[in-house]
């Protein structure tokens, strides 16, 4: 019984906190645009003639 009246605070403390990073993520745009990262991964950025990088 006596470990209840730890755990009900640490719960609501971790579930304000996991609200106010959701709060962050939203109000500064982190889900604005998901498909265009999505298409970013195939879409084909080399132009014709240019030559493809090396590494090292």
């Amino acid at each position: 019984m006596d470990s209840i009246y730890l755990l009900i605070p640490l719960g609501v403390v971790i579930a304000f906190a996991i609200g106010g990073v959701f709060w962050w993520a939203m109000s500064t745009g982190q889900f604005d645009d998901l498909d265009d990262e999505g298409r970013s991964v195939v879409k084909d950025d080399d132009s014709p003639g240019k030559p493809p990088s090396t590494l090292g």
